[in-house]
């Protein structure tokens, strides 16, 4: 008996069912698609910034425990980049002379290249500038005014010649409300002879007008610790320790090399008279911390380099 010839061309059942399983494989590959492009709940997304200036404070009420700000930075670390998630520091002008004082003055822009006026109060002020120079000499932690227009404005003195990194750290909101914490970074210059000096070697204690303060505790990768700063006068500990933009102290530290930027804050008391910052370190290298902390009505900044293995 001769079986009958196999056709060529399947029959309609088994092209149905063929259609239907590869649209059930296209739908899966579809939702996953979506599911990568949409952020789930509580992911904030870069939108449009605009509007009248902030008034109300971040949220951190008093008992806020301590906390890095979001940089934005593939390593945990901001600063590197003059623009991040839709937004972009422009300067006005970006060259300096020595030892003169003038403005620096420069707008952030948003995703839809429109002036940003509308931006969260975090630690008392909108804005916080830090500037330092390449060689992580000279840091000053300033507050720039914002007029209508959206210009940032604030005096500043560089008495080095050299390239400086200028730190804008601040936090705005996005179109849909929520609050996109960013720190954007650009290059100042000081044209003339520029002669970089050494990283200080590692220390545990440094003196400044008369106060020593000391920290305990090292940086991890990939982990949050624990350091403890204390401040002494005449070998005994201070006790009037004041608050500084509402915190015990603020901790800004810089990578050697990039100038990659971590800004923390601290528990909101005191541990023993110290002041507590849980850091986490976003790779080996050398760190240059700098610590502003209040006492008297003056505020004055301990320096410290930190190496992490």
């Amino acid at each position: 008996m001769v079986d009958p010839p196999v056709s060529a061309v399947p029959d309609r059942d088994t092209v149905r069912l063929a259609l239907t399983v590869a649209g059930l494989v296209l739908a899966l590959l579809g939702g996953f698609a979506l599911g990568r492009l949409n952020p789930g709940p509580g992911t904030a997304l870069a939108g449009v910034a605009g509007g009248a200036p902030a008034t109300a404070d971040h949220t951190h009420p008093p008992g806020t425990g301590p906390h890095v700000h979001p940089t934005a930075g593939a390593d945990g670390a901001g600063g590197l980049t003059v623009s991040a998630a839709g937004y972009t520091l422009v300067p006005t002008e970006t060259s300096f002379r020595v030892g003169r004082r003038s403005d620096l003055a420069f707008q952030v822009r948003g995703p839809d290249r429109r002036v940003v006026t509308d931006f969260v109060v975090v630690h008392e002020r909108p804005m916080h500038l830090i500037v330092v120079r390449r060689d992580l000499t000279g840091y000053q932690h300033l507050h720039p005014t914002m007029t209508p227009d959206g210009t940032w404005r604030v005096p500043l003195t560089l008495p080095d010649p050299g390239v400086w990194r200028a730190y804008a750290d601040f936090t705005v909101r996005d179109a849909a409300g929520a609050e996109v914490p960013l720190t954007l970074g650009v290059d100042l210059v000081v044209p003339g002879a520029y002669a970089p000096r050494p990283l200080p070697a590692p220390a545990r204690e440094t003196t400044l007008d008369g106060f020593t303060v000391t920290y305990e505790g090292t940086g991890q990768v990939g982990a949050t610790a624990p350091l403890l700063f204390r401040v002494f006068a005449d070998g005994n500990p201070v006790t009037g320790l004041e608050r500084y933009l509402g915190a015990y102290g603020h901790l800004v530290a810089v990578r050697e090399g990039d100038l990659a930027y971590l800004h923390v804050h601290p528990e909101d008391e005191l541990d023993g008279g110290a002041t507590r910052f849980w850091v986490a370190v976003p790779s080996p290298g050398r760190y240059r911390m700098y610590l502003d902390f209040q006492v008297g009505g003056v505020v004055r900044t301990a320096e410290f380099t930190m190496v992490v293995d």
